[in-house]
């Protein structure tokens, strides 16, 4: 259960470790507009990119017609339609958050010979 004394991109980061979300189920789980969703996620962003411990993933949008994957996408939301086809289905983006994996692997090499 998310606490609720925590601020919106507090919870919203603690969704997102270790997971893959979409702006939608984020909406859902948060209890906010999905629109809103959009505009936190930039900050959550920044933060995490501060924190040298972990990295933002963000999993592209692709397009159920043809395949193609919105790879070099800068923008978080979920695209109108494929550049390639001009189909309107289009998966959204899924976003997570992990540690970095220099950092995953000395904590596993601790937990072994600790």
């Amino acid at each position: 259960m998310l606490s609720p004394d925590r601020t919106v991109r507090q919870r919203m980061t603690d969704l997102l470790f270790d997971a893959r979300r979409s702006s939608y189920q984020l909406a859902q789980l948060l209890g906010i507009p999905e629109r809103q969703v959009e505009d936190h996620l930039s900050h959550v962003v920044q933060s995490v990119a501060r924190d040298r411990t972990r990295r933002f993933v963000l999993e592209p949008s692709t397009c159920t017609d043809c395949g193609y994957v919105f790879r070099d996408r800068k923008k978080l939301t979920k695209p109108s339609r494929c550049p390639s086809c001009r189909s309107e289905g289009v998966t959204a983006p899924r976003y997570g958050i992990e540690l970095r994996k220099a950092l995953s692997r000395r904590l596993d090499s601790r937990a072994v010979s600790g």
